[in-house]
């Protein structure tokens, strides 16, 4: 079997509701590999309104060529491909490329094999916990309560909201009156999405506790390993970081440093299923969880088969499914029960033909 075609779709993707900085839209970049043999399978890259076009150039100029004519394993292909972009860097949209083939591959790779995703992989476990998760700092406190007892309503058993308000006295109102709602036995985890610096981040982690929070995310920028230790020093919550690393080596320096206590890779940021794993090896030789960050219908399956699993993300409106991005049902279930897969052949995934 050997490949003879890579192409790419796009779509530009409206969210029902504008995400805090005024995100829009997503965009994602849908890649085909063809085989001889007819096979084909499907990847996908995404982004929140930045870089598709320089994804698809790279997957269109520069993976494909490189493709073509050789066999479709993933792990072989993946290290090829990752030593030639290498030369442009080996994370941001080189990564992001990189996933969406890798992703097509491994997808081709199962239905060569008549095997689910999660079952060539590995199955570990039928089920994973779900949180509920929302991009909702701009909203003021009546909407973010009414999304919160949404979420209570359906079920679920943890929520996650953002914080990081210029104010620190907003952010503290806020806690209390979703922890209210929450009451004492829900989890409530924190995401600050890299907004603050050392002092801020410490004056407002530790007045936090007071609404036991399970972790904080992304409290400083996500390169700042330095930063991140001298925080540590001077605070107790644990943290969750991972979604803006984007190379198995950013994992290893962040673990080593003692700086992640919940690890939360992107599929598509850190290159794909086969770096996704590798991370997922590492976090747990340190007895450090994954959680998945996003793209609830790949991440439920990767969660399936990694060795450490904290939650899967539930995010707001924002799936593929929520998006109206899939031509048929994925077999992926997330909800207030949890994540369950049960899909054909590959990943399930099946993308509408790009406008």
């Amino acid at each position: 079997m050997r490949v003879i075609e890579v192409n790419c779709a796009s779509h530009r993707l409206p969210l029902s509701d504008t995400w805090d900085g005024g995100v829009s839209f997503h965009d994602l970049v849908v890649v085909r590999v063809v085989t001889d043999t007819g096979a084909e399978g499907t990847g996908v890259s995404w982004t929140p309104r930045v870089g598709a076009s320089a994804v698809r150039a790279i997957v269109e100029d520069e993976c494909a060529p490189l493709l073509e004519g050789r066999t479709p394993h993933p792990k072989v292909r993946w290290q090829e491909l990752y030593d030639y972009l290498h030369e442009a860097g080996p994370g941001g949209v080189t990564a992001m490329a990189l996933a969406a083939v890798d992703i097509a591959l491994w997808d081709l790779r199962a239905k060569a094999f008549g095997s689910s995703l999660v079952d060539l992989i590995g199955r570990r476990r039928d089920s994973v916990t779900a949180y509920a998760s929302g991009v909702n700092l701009d909203y003021d406190l009546d909407k973010l309560c009414a999304q919160v007892r949404r979420w209570v309503d359906a079920g679920h058993s943890g929520v996650k909201i953002k914080v990081g308000s210029a104010d620190l006295d907003r952010d503290l109102e806020r806690l209390a009156a979703v922890r209210a709602i929450l009451g004492s036995k829900r989890k409530l985890m924190v995401d600050a999405n890299q907004r603050w610096d050392v002092p801020t981040a410490s004056r407002a982690i530790n007045a936090f506790e007071t609404f036991d929070p399970s972790w904080i995310e992304e409290p400083l920028p996500a390169d700042d390993i330095a930063g991140h230790a001298h925080l540590r020093a001077m605070t107790r919550m644990p943290f969750a970081i991972g979604e803006n690393l984007r190379t198995v080596r950013q994992f290893r320096d962040a673990l080593v440093a003692g700086l992640c206590d919940i690890a939360q890779p992107n599929v598509v940021r850190v290159g794909g299923i086969t770096p996704f794993l590798r991370i997922a090896d590492l976090t747990a030789t340190f007895g450090v969880p994954i959680a998945p960050h996003l793209l609830p219908e790949l991440s439920a399956q990767l969660a399936m088969c990694v060795p450490m699993v904290s939650m899967v993300e539930d995010i707001d409106r924002a799936s593929f499914a929520d998006l109206n991005v899939l031509s048929e049902p994925s077999g992926i279930t997330i909800d207030a029960e949890g994540a369950r897969t049960s899909t054909g052949p590959g990943h399930g995934l099946v993308f509408r033909p790009g406008r």
